[in-house]
């Protein structure tokens, strides 16, 4: 898995791994906390 950064406008941030929304910041609202989003990601990498 290699991360990309794919720029956006309009304060949209959003984490997506294999095409599966892992966390989005205008859904939430809110940056994701960094332990959390960490710990999607290994989960998700198995």
């Amino acid at each position: 898995m290699e991360p990309r950064l794919i720029r956006s406008s309009g304060g949209v941030f959003e984490v997506v791994v294999d095409g599966a929304l892992v966390h989005s910041k205008k859904g939430s609202g809110q940056f994701p906390d960094e332990d959390e989003l960490i710990r999607r990601l290994r989960k998700r990498a198995g």
